[in-house]
């Protein structure tokens, strides 16, 4: 396959609350949010100046179904600065000079991370959640014409069985989201 001139790289949501399992009932089981580490630099060092990150943050106050949401979560309802919400130290480091772009949504795709990619019709995603940031931006992205590449092993869900349901529910949408690895990506 190899990396398109044309293409960029969207790291979803590689944040502190997804990866720390000590503290945060919301991040990736059994540390597999690390496993997806050496896979997400080599994406993240090929793409050189092609790459976004984004954020997840609360919405500021939650309204309609968020306010329900939140109740089952209330110790995640927190500023946007707050520092569970940071990347992790590693991400942070690979994402200096890059743009970031923080939304209350599950899915990442919107008018600010198409103008931050510069209008581009090509993404690749990796990141957290599979079964959540990641399956939402894809979704959202593909149907606004975007072809999507998902890397999945650089991709963790809130379990091994949601993350592969989410890949296989993003493969239903081929040719518009094709599921590969970090591999095949980067031959």
């Amino acid at each position: 396959m190899g990396i398109p001139s044309d293409e960029w790289l969207v790291v979803i949501d590689r944040q502190k609350v997804f990866a720390e399992s000590d503290w945060s009932d919301w991040a990736c089981p059994d540390g597999s949010f690390h496993t997806t580490d050496a896979a997400f630099e080599a994406l993240a060092k090929a793409y050189g100046d092609r790459v976004v990150y984004t954020r997840y943050v609360a919405p500021t106050p939650a309204k309609d179904a968020w306010v329900d949401y939140f109740k089952d979560w209330p110790q995640f309802l927190v500023p946007p600065d707050d520092p569970m919400y940071d990347l992790t130290e590693e991400t942070a480091a690979l994402a200096a000079g890059h743009p970031v772009v923080s939304r209350d949504t599950f899915g990442k795709w919107g008018d600010e991370l198409a103008k931050a990619i510069g209008g581009a019709k090509k993404i690749a995603l990796c990141g957290v959640a599979t079964d959540c940031c990641v399956v939402t931006t894809a979704l959202a992205a593909a149907d606004a014409g975007i072809a999507v590449r998902v890397a999945a092993d650089a991709c963790a869900g809130s379990n091994p069985e949601n993350h592969q349901r989410a890949l296989d529910t993003m493969a239903l949408f081929s040719p518009l989201i094709t599921v590969t690895d970090s591999a095949a990506i980067l031959e």
